[in-house]
């Protein structure tokens, strides 16, 4: 029966990239070798100069891919797999080095053969077309594509299945062989780029007008444009950082059940859509800062730098990771006193640094009960066992509680004399701030806390109601 259906169909030729794969697994396979050694950008010239095949065989010999976790497009497979169960022969078709398509190819089990780049020949456009050709003949095979490169095979085809929701390519393919399948591609790429942009999390960056507020300069209307344009510029900066981390932890990402839903691991948008993105906010974020003082701007790439750090090693690295992140809010606070021109206060840094250890401390718990709860051992790509939740909590609270101990000394110096009338209505603010520290280590340690605590404190009513008699205490203590 396998036979005879095989005879009445042609060959179904299949590409990878894009169609089978809502991916491409060259630029996969490069972010995986510069997150393993990012020296390897140095390479990567030189291997270009030999040709984009030899390329593609340069880094694709460096990395393995797990074909398990790749954003397969669930439709169109499941149609493959229909046709394959009713006898018809499918060949894997692509642009992909040989060595990864025979990894997908075996991953799946439903592919007769496959046809793929080698050190010589990149089998895209052209190429692929005369392979195709050579093997099954001319308007022989019906072919599945996903972009305009595949036009040169699709007029050597019988049939056409595309797997795009370009609606200017279907009916360009339309017009010179018959559509016999559409698949749609990603949907709605706009709402996919705004969540890549992760809009909620700009809302740390009021951390930049701390030290305006501080200051008593909110009624300067320069100095509030400049802090405004601070905030600004660090939050198109922070997405740019967001941009280059998912796409650092594409493949970590999947292997997580909510993580997994994100634009680039889930594939609603495409990894060449963040290699564009993430420059063009830092280049947008750049034209901000070249308005603002110079310290500003020190403060910005220091910011940046260490955020990069912090994707490509410091948050696989012990108790680093999180003093890296108390350093990363800090910046926010040093960097809003050099764009309003304002002098940064000893007690409001010291007072930071603690406050957001503690913070970043509990998120690791967090995670790490999480997975203890799931009765995982270890936290993939961390430094942390689960083992470790109790003596992080100690070092988390002990920090949290600190930063009280900073609250309270700065309320007894002469700076806060100088600046209010009521000074000792400040000390109702360690007490709020003792009850939410304590609050949030227990909310952690009750299994509650499912996301960053700078969030959840923006969206728990307590922690909102806790925020609004803190601003009443200082309006008093004024």
């Amino acid at each position: 029966m396998a036979v005879a259906a095989d005879l009445l169909e042609p060959v179904l030729c299949v590409d990878l990239d894009g169609t089978l794969v809502r991916s491409d697994l060259l630029l996969e396979s490069l972010l995986r070798l510069i997150k393993r050694n990012p020296l390897y950008l140095f390479c990567l010239p030189f291997w270009l100069l030999r040709g984009k095949a030899a390329f593609k065989s340069s880094v694709a010999s460096r990395v393995e891919i797990d074909p398990a976790l790749l954003p397969y497009h669930r439709e169109f497979l499941a149609w493959l797999e229909s046709e394959r169960n009713r006898g018809r022969a499918l060949w894997l078709c692509t642009a992909a080095d040989r060595r990864q398509a025979d990894c997908v190819a075996q991953h799946l089990g439903i592919f007769t053969g496959v046809l793929a780049s080698d050190a010589t020949v990149n089998l895209a456009g052209a190429h692929k077309r005369e392979a195709l050709v050579a093997r099954f003949g001319k308007d022989a095979f019906d072919y599945c594509g996903n972009e305009r490169r595949d036009l040169a095979v699709w007029r050597a085809a019988r049939g056409a299945i595309v797997v795009s929701s370009n609606g200017s390519l279907a009916r360009r393919v339309e017009s010179f062989v018959p559509i016999l399948q559409h698949f749609a591609g990603p949907r709605r790429p706009v709402r996919s780029l705004l969540r890549a942009l992760r809009p909620h999390q700009w809302t740390k960056n009021a951390l930049l007008l701390i030290p305006l507020l501080m200051a008593h300069r909110v009624g300067n209307l320069a100095s509030l444009a400049a802090g405004v344009g601070a905030v600004v510029a660090f939050s198109l900066v922070a997405s740019a950082v967001y941009v280059v981390n998912d796409l650092l932890d594409v493949e970590a990402d999947r292997a997580h059940a909510r993580k997994s839903k994100r634009p680039f691991a889930s594939g609603d948008l495409s990894i060449a859509a963040g290699f564009a993105l993430a420059p063009a906010l830092v280049v947008a974020a750049t034209a901000i800062a070249t308005f603002l003082p110079p310290r500003f701007g020190l403060a910005l790439a220091t910011y940046s730098a260490l955020s990069l750090a912090y994707s490509f090693r410091l948050k696989r690295i012990l108790l680093l990771d999180a003093i890296a992140l108390a350093g990363l809010y800090t910046l926010r606070i040093i960097a809003g006193a050099g764009a309003v021109q304002v002098a940064l206060s000893f007690w409001l840094l010291l007072f930071s640094v603690f406050l957001f250890l503690s913070l970043a401390l509990v998120k690791r718990y967090a995670e790490l009960d999480a997975l203890r709860r799931q009765r995982r051992l270890r936290a993939a790509g961390r430094g942390y066992h689960v083992e470790d939740l109790a003596i992080l909590q100690s070092f988390g609270t002990a920090s949290g509680y600190l930063s009280v101990l900073v609250l309270a000394l700065y309320i007894n110096s002469p700076e806060t004399a100088a600046l209010y009338h009521h000074p000792k209505a400040i000390w109702m603010l360690c007490v709020l701030t003792l009850y939410w520290v304590s609050r949030v280590w227990m909310t952690a340690h009750r299994g509650g806390m499912h996301e960053d605590p700078v969030l959840y404190a923006l969206r728990d009513r307590v922690s909102l109601g806790l925020g609004v008699l803190a601003a009443i205490t200082m309006l008093v203590a004024l």
